[in-house]
């Protein structure tokens, strides 16, 4: 779990729509402030859940990505062929990973079906002002959910009012053939991976239950179709799979629960966390969530033996590691922090967000002797985390440390060139366009041209925001 340095991260984030901002949960505005959550271990399970799907749904070389909503509906929603959202409403009130599992499944096949697309063409022919606000309003609607879609689905439903009676009931009419077609396509996906489809079901009959007394809505003003509509034709193909009586793997049940205890423990209040986790629950979710709360209650010594017990009972988890990592550097322990969370990369090297952490930490203890390491962790981490501009102010700060030691004036020079780059990087990536330019003409100017890195400061400086067409 990462800290959140950076108390605009929101902000920039509805604004620019870039990614790699990492949102730590452990921020006290982050459950209120909404807005995007970066966790690794959450990260890593979501991954686990949707890869045998994405590659049942040939999908796993478009370069599908997952992110994490801070909202508490239970709800996902995919916006183009290449980005799901998940709340963690959804993660929080699913009692299985099949459950998951299944609305992966389902979001899947509304990219497979290409209903996004097809969408955009219904309002491509769109010609009047008043259809085109109406059509934009319902694909608001179709980013929400069913039920408690929060505000997005609300603005939907606002809008959408605005045009014509005709045009909405043609594009919501296509909208409920869609989400029948998706739960068929998750149908497919569910038994090509030998998976059942219980989880899907289970989350419409929730969905359902939350429809009761409703009955007299119209359906064409739902931006799914009515529940009870879909749940009877999802029940049919369910049931008839030969995998709908298979159970999740028990490990898998246990990282689930873990995660669910991470995101109550953080987002939670403190007590309402001992309440649904009380004392007399042993299992290791609920040592994992109430550690998390002492943390935020009482400060680190109060939660460092939970977080130890943890680690003693399960030392091949990284996730332990880097809580308790995270919990003494944002303690002011930076120093005591980095062998923890060098265990945590050590135990999962491919998780970027770990390394960034670590080099938080190193960098925390204004040691120059681990500023190299720093540097290595943050190289390694923006290969794959290519967008966060939190790892790039951690590497402009590292080679601005470098070039204030440096002897020679040429390596001064490359090295606070370097860190012009890094600045100028993390700038762009945070949607403030002028200070990366900025920073990209100061960074040219000490690089060599022509060499890749020239070449990148020359790409932001010629860096034009599209347009609306």
């Amino acid at each position: 779990m990462m800290p959140a340095p950076l108390t605009s991260s929101l902000l920039y984030l509805r604004r620019a729509a870039v990614g790699g901002l990492i949102i730590s949960l452990v921020s006290a505005t982050t459950a209120e402030a909404g807005g995007m959550i970066r966790d690794a271990e959450t990260e890593s399970l979501i991954r686990t859940y949707a890869k045998p799907i994405l590659n049942a749904a040939g999908l796993s070389g478009q370069a599908i990505d997952i992110h994490i909503v801070n909202d508490r509906a239970f709800n996902a929603f995919v916006i183009d062929g290449h980005n799901m959202f998940i709340h963690t409403g959804a993660l929080m009130e699913a009692k299985t990973p099949n459950q998951i599992i299944g609305v992966i499944a389902h979001e899947s096949g509304h990219i497979t079906g290409g209903h996004l697309s097809r969408l955009r063409n219904q309002i491509s022919r769109a010609k009047s002002a008043a259809l085109m606000l109406q059509l934009l309003g319902l694909a608001a609607m179709a980013a929400g959910a069913a039920v408690g879609a929060g505000n997005l689905g609300q603005l939907g439903m606002g809008a959408a009012f605005g045009g014509t009676d005709a045009a909405m009931r043609m594009v919501l009419a296509y909208r409920q053939d869609e989400e029948s077609s998706a739960d068929q396509a998750a149908i497919t996906f569910l038994n090509a991976t030998k998976q059942s489809a219980r989880g899907l079901l289970e989350t419409l009959e929730f969905m359902n239950s939350k429809l009761i007394g409703v009955q007299g809505i119209n359906p064409y003003l739902q931006s799914h179709p009515l529940p009870p509509q879909r749940l009877s034709q999802l029940r049919l193909l369910a049931e008839h799979s030969p995998y709908y009586d298979v159970k999740d793997p028990p490990e898998l049940q246990v990282k689930h629960d873990l995660v669910k205890a991470k995101l109550y423990g953080f987002l939670d209040r403190p007590d309402t966390v001992f309440n649904r986790y009380p004392q007399t629950d042993q299992s290791m979710a609920a040592f994992y969530a109430r550690a998390i709360a002492t943390y935020r209650k009482s400060g680190v010594q109060a939660a460092m033996p939970q977080i130890n017990a943890l680690i003693t009972a399960k030392p091949d988890w990284p996730y332990f590691h880097e809580l308790k990592g995270q919990f003494l550097f944002e303690s002011g322990n930076a120093k005591e922090a980095i062998p923890h969370l060098r265990q945590a990369v050590a135990l999962s090297p491919e998780e970027p967000l770990i390394r960034i952490m670590l080099a938080q930490a190193l960098l925390g203890t204004q040691d120059m002797k681990n500023v190299d390491e720093t540097i290595s962790n943050l190289r390694i981490a923006l290969a794959r985390e290519t967008t966060s501009a939190t790892g790039y102010r951690q590497l402009a700060a590292a080679y601005g440390r470098k070039g204030d030691a440096a002897k020679a004036s040429g390596a001064r020079q490359a090295y606070l060139a370097q860190a012009e780059l890094a600045s100028a990087e993390a700038y762009f990536y945070e949607g403030r366009l002028k200070l990366a330019k900025q920073q990209a003409k100061r960074a040219k100017a000490g690089l060599v041209d022509g060499t890749p890195n020239w070449l990148r400061a020359d790409d932001i400086l010629a860096f034009q925001m599209p347009t609306a067409d």
